[in-house]
């Protein structure tokens, strides 16, 4: 598309003070224009770099903005930042690939239109979730239309994907499918409304000219439609062929599930994409709630193909590590895949997408630093964004120069990294939340097109940065920590859990809601799960410590398998005490684990840094530790 929506009395499909009287102005002088491109006269996959094709299993996402991931990146030349280019600069994709992500979740990227009440407060969608064109990048994430050259969007957004395709990084899609730029009955008629308002939405069967809004936006697409289901699945198709994306997040996806109104597993929707060939292959991410309805949380309801962002693992890991009693059971059932959500449907650990922070609500360093919500500059007197947050301060509301509370937040930002990538299920990391990004306590940045969005790569916390290099690097090793199916019945052994004084966990200590400590033994070798040819996945064995306790907690190791001898892996509360220490700004290597405090040994076992059975180690405050075992490869 190439022009600008100009809002005005023209857009308006009634006659201005009543909307009874059809309008009879023209709108084509405030509407942008839908472009034609030539065919490239190329073979479609001549000198293109192949997909990536990643197991969902060994899927780490990174959910970014085009925009605000590459506007302040002092290593892309300032004509790119903002743009697909600047996105698919080698500066940008050395960030990602160093890391260790495998895949890059986009903001939305379709043709969006502003809404004018932010136009009118000198405010803008920054997010996007406003779709219009659905076949379409957003021209304003051109470098080449910032050039003069309109339509060289497409052009451009595929060799971005080509660059990242290149460096083994997946490309994902935020794509808002159930609803429109429209908004309500009073709003802007663009295209769809005018062309079948019957057809396109849902309408309220009691008044005909009012919409049915599951989505909070004033207006809901008809997924019961032919013709709307048209769109999706030939968008859908579009973007898997021609632009060559490897799979969607779908916005909002339980509207997309009520053909009849009521969400359904079996809904038309759903039952083209299993039968699509190219659609069914890709990686489809519900979001699984909508607004207003009584059966609007549709968490684990969605099909087999589906995995979904899980909300109970984001609140719950929350109010663990701000030392709620959500329970160590529940604690559990979150870090191992959430079988109780979706084992019984046969699906795998693989439909949870792990997440604690995203884009809509609190950045990770803002969740350890802000009680409360600070959206006075969205121009809603702090009314907008969710003031359910979950979320602790450490002592001190916002910004603060007390070194107590910095690192104490320091260490509540490493624990919950580290529960999020040990976590069974696919991570997903907000982007800049790796190196402290804030956005000065903004839980609803949507219209904010600025440096509080931004990515401040010249104030990036290096120590948080290389932490999380680590987590990743671990847990792409590990394949224990990347599980591919639930554990139950004669395999649980692979999986137990023990009271830090080392015993099983019993059905009172479970039952227990005021505990904040336990520990997870992940047995490496037995009945391992197994790659695409076959190849058995063994590994070492691993304890991860847990305690949400604010004071320090001593573990007794617990009896796993004999001659097991431990050394320390990970410490979420002392980087020193790691090995390899010294790769972490600010400080020192640690030569030998033996010389980690809280570590002991019984008289008389060899002090090579390796502890057995019934010794000691002594946990920070609200921390994780784990240890590795030697494994029977």
């Amino acid at each position: 598309m190439s022009g600008q929506v100009s809002y005005g009395p023209e857009l308006s499909g009634y006659q201005p003070g009543n909307p009874d009287a059809p309008s009879t102005a023209d709108s084509a002088g405030r509407m942008p224009r839908s472009l034609v491109l030539a065919a490239t006269a190329a073979a479609p996959d001549a000198g293109v770099p192949p997909r990536p094709r990643r197991d969902f299993a060994d899927t780490i996402i990174y959910e970014l903005h085009v925009r605000g991931f590459t506007m302040r990146h002092p290593q892309i030349p300032p004509e790119l930042r903002g743009t697909y280019a600047g996105l698919g600069h080698e500066a940008a994709i050395e960030h990602l690939t160093g890391l260790g992500v495998t895949a890059v979740e986009l903001l939305p990227v379709h043709e969006s239109v502003p809404e004018s009440f932010l136009l009118s407060r000198g405010l803008t969608n920054y997010w996007g979730y406003n779709s219009i064109g659905y076949f379409a990048p957003h021209q304003g994430y051109s470098a080449a239309v910032r050039a003069g050259r309109p339509g060289g969007q497409v052009a451009e957004f595929r060799a971005m994907v080509d660059a990242l395709h290149a460096a083994g990084l997946e490309v994902l899609l935020d794509v808002v499918y159930n609803h429109t730029a429209e908004g309500n009955h009073l709003g802007p008629t663009l295209c769809y409304r005018g062309l079948d308002n019957l057809a396109y939405y849902r309408l309220d069967p009691a008044d005909r000219r009012h919409y049915v809004d599951t989505t909070g936006t004033g207006n809901s697409l008809n997924a019961g439609d032919p013709v709307v289901l048209a769109l999706i699945m030939d968008s859908l198709r579009y973007w898997l062929t021609e632009m060559r994306v490897d799979g969607f997040r779908f916005d909002l996806a339980s509207t997309l599930g009520r053909q009849d109104g009521n969400f359904a597993q079996a809904a038309a929707f759903f039952d083209l994409v299993s039968q699509d060939p190219v659609v069914s292959r890709a990686k489809l991410i519900a979001e699984p709630w909508d607004v207003g309805q009584a059966d609007s949380y549709d968490l684990g309801r969605f099909p087999p193909l589906w995995s979904e962002w899980n909300g109970r693992y984001r609140d719950s890991m929350r109010d663990f590590w701000r030392s709620h009693p959500v329970g160590l059971g529940e604690f559990a059932t979150r870090f191992c895949g959430s079988a109780d959500l979706y084992a019984g449907a046969r699906r795998r650990p693989t439909a949870s997408v792990n997440l604690i922070t995203v884009h809509d609500g609190f950045t990770l360093r803002d969740l350890v630093s802000y009680n409360d919500k600070h959206n006075e500059a969205n121009g809603e007197s702090n009314n907008d964004g969710s003031t359910d947050n979950r979320s602790w301060n450490c002592g001190a509301e916002g910004p603060t120069a007390d070194p107590a509370v910095t690192e104490l937040r320091g260490r509540q930002s490493r624990a919950m990294l580290a529960t999020l990538l040990l976590s069974f299920g696919v991570p997903l990391l907000l982007g800049g939340d790796e190196m402290g990004r804030t956005q000065q306590g903004n839980n609803n940045a949507y219209c904010q097109d600025n440096e509080i969005s931004w990515t401040d790569w010249a104030g990036a916390d290096t120590g948080l940065l290389e932490f999380t290099r680590r987590l990743i690097s671990m847990r792409a090793q590990h394949p224990v920590f990347r599980r591919r199916r639930f554990l139950a019945g004669a395999q649980a052994a692979e999986l137990r859990w023990f009271a830090p004084g080392g015993d099983p966990m019993l059905a009172a200590d479970w039952a227990d809601a005021s505990s904040l400590a336990v520990a997870l033994y992940l047995d490496g070798a037995e009945a391992p799960d197994r790659a695409a040819d076959g190849t058995a996945l063994l590994d070492d064995d691993f304890l991860v410590l847990v305690s949400a306790w604010w004071e320090p907690l001593q573990f007794v190791l617990p009896a796993t398998r004999p001659q097991a001898a431990w050394s320390l892996e990970l410490d979420t509360y002392d980087l020193a005490a790691m090995p390899g220490a010294a790769a972490v700004p600010g400080t020192a290597a640690v030569p030998d684990a033996a010389a980690v405090p809280g570590m002991s040994a019984a008289p008389g076992e060899p002090a090579q840094g390796r502890l057995r059975a019934g010794q000691h180690i002594t946990v920070g405050p609200r921390s994780v530790a784990v240890l590795s075992a030697p494994g029977r490869i």
